[in-house]
């Protein structure tokens, strides 16, 4: 078959921005720990400047600040030889309470590359590779990344998309959030209901402490605890909500998870569960976002379901219809997307 030479160059054209992409994310992270872009959304400074100000080698920012211009990450006037951060540029790289903060991303990128050996033995092997057994800047990036997103929606608009929920924790709700992670999204929701009781359960040991001591950094003690415990086995009953973010694709067996979070619940009770944002159809599923959910999927996701028992590897990207099956299948009569955003679907099951 006769090349096409206008496609090749533009498929050439591609690899070359991707491959800058891919090294600007080292890049991202060398910023985010020295404290450039914060410093670069004070104000224009040149590599001197900023280079003072961060306690940092003027050659080595120098040639970080020319990458950045490059990428367009940072604005560069020629005339004064300065850099800075437009408004826009300090949301995604300055501001951490920002929904579109990304340094956090590059920390995952990060363990991706650390963990590749161990993934492409999985390869052919056909074993899995657990949560636990991945670098520790997937954990620190995974809540960094998702924190954000949860701070702007998860009181503003996930919770009041349950059926009367937002009136039960105002008053006082029983609340399981498994799959904590490092704490994000249980903090968020103990801050905002005083009145409810939260538990936060995780089978990696680590992130539970890691949680329990960003609660008590936030001035939390009464209300949210954390405990060591898997999806298919975490203790107590009668409770109002049990939250999932993120994390019901990753499990061996989402069916089992499913059938013990309907023992767990109250008759009146909801399970959220919260994962990323995909269509039924592969096809329906080529497109920027999905490119980053497959590729975390193949890194992260589906060797992390198949290290567990049974080893369903669901996948990041299982969309709605094959998520509603394994729920369904846990014993709920009721199941319906409550509300959605770019990256994320919401979904609601109730007994």
């Amino acid at each position: 078959m006769a090349l096409d030479d206008a496609k090749l160059n533009d498929f050439v054209g591609k690899m070359v921005g991707d491959m800058g992409a891919a090294m600007g994310a080292a890049l991202m992270v060398v910023g985010d720990k020295l404290g450039l872009y914060k410093q670069l959304a004070t104000g224009k400074l040149n590599s001197e400047e900023l280079a003072r100000r961060t306690g940092t080698t003027e050659r080595y920012v120098r040639e970080w600040l020319a990458a950045q211009a490059a990428a367009g990450y940072v604005d560069f006037d020629p005339v004064e030889g300065r850099f800075s951060l437009s408004p826009e540029q300090a949301m995604v790289f300055a501001n951490e309470s920002s929904p579109v903060f990304m340094p956090g991303f590059a920390d995952m990128i990060q363990s991706l590359w650390r963990d590749e050996p161990k993934i492409t033995e999985a390869f052919r092997t056909g074993k899995g590779v657990g949560w636990h057994e991945h670098d520790s800047c997937l954990f620190r990036g995974t809540e960094r990344f998702f924190r954000p997103g949860y701070a702007a929606n998860l009181v503003e608009s996930w919770l009041p998309a349950l059926d009367g929920m937002v009136e039960k924790l105002r008053s006082g709700a029983r609340v399981a959030d498994v799959g904590c992670g490092h704490g994000a999204s249980t903090v968020i929701m103990a801050k905002a209901f005083p009145n409810s009781e939260f538990v936060g359960f995780d089978y990696h040991a680590p992130s539970v402490e890691h949680a329990s001591r960003a609660a008590k950094d936030e001035g939390l003690h009464d209300n949210v605890r954390f405990v060591v415990a898997a999806a298919k086995d975490f203790p107590g009953h009668d409770y109002d909500l049990v939250a999932f973010f993120d994390c019901l694709h990753d499990m061996g067996d989402p069916v089992g998870a499913a059938l013990h979070v309907r023992q767990s619940l109250r008759p009146d009770g909801s399970w959220m569960v919260v994962e990323p944002f995909a269509n039924d159809s592969l096809a329906d599923n080529l497109n920027p976002v999905g490119r980053i959910f497959y590729a975390a999927s193949t890194m992260v996701c589906t060797p992390a379901s198949l290290s567990q028992e049974v080893g369903l590897g669901l996948g990041a990207q299982a969309g709605e219809a094959r998520l509603r099956d394994v729920i369904m299948q846990g014993g709920f009569t009721r199941f319906r997307r409550a509300t959605e955003t770019p990256f994320n679907l919401v979904l609601e099951a109730r007994p």
